[in-house]
């Protein structure tokens, strides 16, 4: 062996030192991406066009990398926080605000369907809705479906974020959202992080005082779902309602 010889460097270092826009072509993801569609780029490569730009001496594949090691999947990678995505070394607040926009959007476009009028009919119509935008928050979000003659969806209103309990949501704020929107009737949906979809006290006495404010005010509440995970529990068909 030549003595004078450099060491090589390993493989995975390859692109440390090269920018994206200098690797082949067919390699760059944001070409693969225009020619090939979004079915053909990894996740990793997915989220380098989502970031856009390396640091230092790391590309933005390199970065995606990163992320995808750090969390695991792009599901567990939605669920984080901005703050929990900065601490993988190279994202900053743009970075982490970026893919939170980002799968925000694709949370919102999952739980919409096409067409001029989402109809709930059933605890499972309102699971398929609400359960993109909920099964992977790490803080408890209370929401008030306003539903028109024909149980279609009028407007979706976020009232809380944190701990439910009855100082946190009161009748009379389920029931302004409803009587500023022209409710014929409501659903309200919240979700248990846990991932235990069992009703809590504090659950099934908040469905109880609002069945009741309900039928004072003639805008019938028609179910209140906990999203849980994959799972879901429905009032209505519990009994609480």
């Amino acid at each position: 062996m030549d003595e004078h010889r450099l060491p090589e460097k390993p493989p995975s270092s390859e692109h440390h030192h090269i920018r994206i826009t200098d690797w082949p072509v067919h390699e760059r993801p944001r070409e693969k991406l225009l020619k090939h569609g979004p079915g053909t780029l990894s996740d990793a490569e997915l989220l380098a066009v989502i970031l856009r730009t390396g640091t230092g001496n790391a590309t933005a594949l390199d970065l995606a990398r990163s992320i995808v090691v750090e969390h695991g999947s792009l599901r567990r990678i939605a669920a984080q926080s901005p703050q929990e995505l900065m601490r993988v070394s190279g994202i900053g607040e743009a970075k982490a605000l970026s893919m939170i926009a980002a799968f925000e959007i694709g949370r919102r476009a999952q739980g919409t369907e096409d067409g001029p009028k989402i109809i709930l009919r059933s605890p499972e119509d309102v699971a398929r809705l609400m359960a993109p935008r909920l099964r992977d928050q790490h803080r408890e979000l209370f929401y008030v479906l306003v539903l028109d003659s024909q149980n279609g969806l009028v407007r979706e209103v976020e009232l809380t974020a944190g701990t439910l309990n009855a100082s946190l949501v009161h009748p009379r704020e389920v029931y302004k959202s409803a009587i500023d929107y022209r409710a014929a009737s409501i659903i309200v949906v919240h979700n248990h992080p846990s991932g235990n979809k069992e009703p809590s006290r504090e659950d099934i006495q908040i469905t109880r005082q609002l069945a009741e404010a309900g039928k004072i005010m003639d805008i019938p509440l028609h179910d209140h779902v906990i999203i849980a995970g994959n799972g879901y529990a429905s009032m209505a068909e519990l009994g609480h309602i």
